[in-house]
């Protein structure tokens, strides 16, 4: 009952099945292998676009810092939300690619940016050189709440920002998750919404390490590869990086993987609503729920052999808030959750409760 992260679970039969196969015999190294140079093609039709560029690297932080590193130049400004992964938990990598650009969180429920938040901050600023001017804004899909940008909400906010002259990143570590729940296509999602950069997570989804940055506007590609091999990730034998993502994306496995991981959610949320004491924090989007519970529920839980984390949030709903003797959590179900450890977790919390 290890509802703690997707990081937490291993990688896809496809997947490690892929590493095998392609394991034999001798290829071109630094990516020149015929996998790697198959990914853009293959990319370009997943997304309907044809001069997007893709740069495959091993971890999501890289994904996302070198995604940024050429949208915000070292005296810029990045907007996200104040709780955005790229802010609180990846080490100042974002600053560091960027040769110290510095990001600036925004309030907003669900851990999402609300558009008109956003026109309001950027209006209200002073052109000054004592001040950082804003030259990006980045997106967590899913949020760090579990939520969902809709289609309509993404392009509300990408013409704000392409209006003051901003770039438009999108930290897609659980893309595939996002995508599943809106039930719309991968181009309706990014570049035709106004994404400029995408950060395609896999890891968190049946990959064993991959990540891609997926850019749709080329002058922005220019340099990536130069940055990419700088940061130390361009892989020498690069055809395992490719051959997991070849294999996350052969007959819909992403999306099967998200489906899933989806559903377990779901049906995690439904039986702990009918425990009395217990509610969602928020709706359940994807594959993230916010239960906040009794702490002796919580307490039996943890006794009981369940594993997640304690949590605490500054976007709850208006009105929503952790009251004594109660305890807000975070569980994540994975590719690989299944029915029983979720009714093995809901029993034990009938029990209790």
């Amino acid at each position: 009952m290890n509802f703690a992260s997707d990081n937490v679970v291993g990688a896809s039969a496809p997947v490690l099945e892929a590493i095998v196969r392609h394991n034999g015999g001798a290829m071109p190294a630094y990516g020149a292998d015929p996998l790697t140079l198959g990914l853009t093609p293959r990319f370009r039709q997943l997304f309907d676009h044809p001069d997007l560029a893709i740069f495959p690297v091993a971890t999501g932080t890289a994904a996302n810092a070198l995604a940024l590193s050429v949208m915000v130049p070292p005296f810029g400004l990045c907007l996200c939300h104040e709780e955005a992964h790229v802010m609180e938990d990846e080490c100042g990598a974002p600053e560091f690619y960027t040769h110290g650009a510095k990001l600036h969180g925004l309030p907003g429920t669900g851990g999402t940016i609300a558009p008109d938040t956003l026109d309001r901050f950027l209006g209200g600023l002073t052109r000054h050189v004592k001040q950082m001017p804003p030259r990006a804004l980045t997106l967590s899909q899913l949020t760090e709440s579990g939520q969902v940008y809709t289609v309509e909400e993404i392009t509300r906010l990408s013409r704000v920002a392409h209006a003051h002259g901003l770039t438009v990143h999108m930290d897609g570590a659980r893309f595939a998750n996002a995508l599943v729940a809106s039930g719309c296509s991968p181009a309706e999602m990014t570049w035709r919404a106004g994404i400029d950069i995408l950060s395609f997570g896999a890891s968190k989804n049946g990959a064993l390490a991959a990540e891609a940055v997926v850019v749709f506007r080329p002058d922005l590609a220019e340099t990536l590869d130069f940055r990419r091999k700088r940061a130390g990730h361009i892989l020498s034998k690069g055809r395992f990086l490719a051959a997991q993502l070849d294999a996350y994306l052969a007959d819909d496995h992403w999306l099967a993987n998200a489906a899933h991981a989806n559903r377990m959610a779901a049906r995690l949320a439904a039986g702990l609503a009918e425990i009395p004491g217990v509610r969602l924090a928020w709706p359940v989007r994807g594959n993230e729920l916010f239960p906040i519970v009794p702490v002796a529920l919580d307490q039996a839980l943890r006794q009981g052999g369940a594993v997640y984390y304690d949590w605490a949030s500054r976007s709850l709903p208006a009105g929503e808030t952790v009251r004594e003797g109660e305890r807000m959590i975070r569980l994540i179900t994975a590719f690989s959750t299944t029915g029983t450890e979720v009714e093995e977790f809901l029993a034990l919390a009938r029990r209790a409760g």
